[in-house]
């Protein structure tokens, strides 16, 4: 027995707000919806968006409860394939949605979904050409 190398079935991120999460996952980063759950009381419970090769992000609901320590153990960031030709356009798509870019690499920019998740847009391992740009 043993995991299937390489493949990811899915990853999930607890939201309090579904409209906010799904506008973020899917209005801002294009991300297509390809499910939603309901709860027994007919309540919006989880949508889900494909992440191409058979696996998805699940975008769950949920009420009240801990926010997560930055500092805490534990998964840090969830890391989305972009091409590297594709570096601005998605740096000034962000810019155009509000979405502040965090930092950046060589490889990769970070920024937080709405309830702060990390996500990062990466290239790896193709760096960018020339030097980094700056946060603005």
């Amino acid at each position: 027995m043993s995991l299937r190398a390489g493949a990811v079935h899915h990853l999930a991120v607890c939201t309090p707000d579904l409209a906010r999460a799904e506008g973020f996952y899917s209005g801002v980063l294009g991300l297509t919806v390809t499910k939603r759950h309901s709860a027994p009381d007919g309540s919006p419970r989880a949508i889900w968006l494909d992440l191409g090769a058979d696996a998805f992000l699940a975008l769950e609901r949920v009420v009240g409860g801990p926010l997560r320590d930055e500092a805490a153990a534990g998964w840090h960031c969830v890391a989305l394939r972009i091409q590297r030709s594709d570096r601005a356009a998605w740096r000034a798509r962000l810019e155009a949605a509000g979405v502040p870019v965090e930092r950046t690499s060589d490889y990769t920019l970070y920024l937080r979904d709405p309830d702060g998740a990390l996500v990062a847009l990466s290239h790896y391992p193709e760096p960018v050409e020339g030097p980094v740009e700056g946060l603005g």
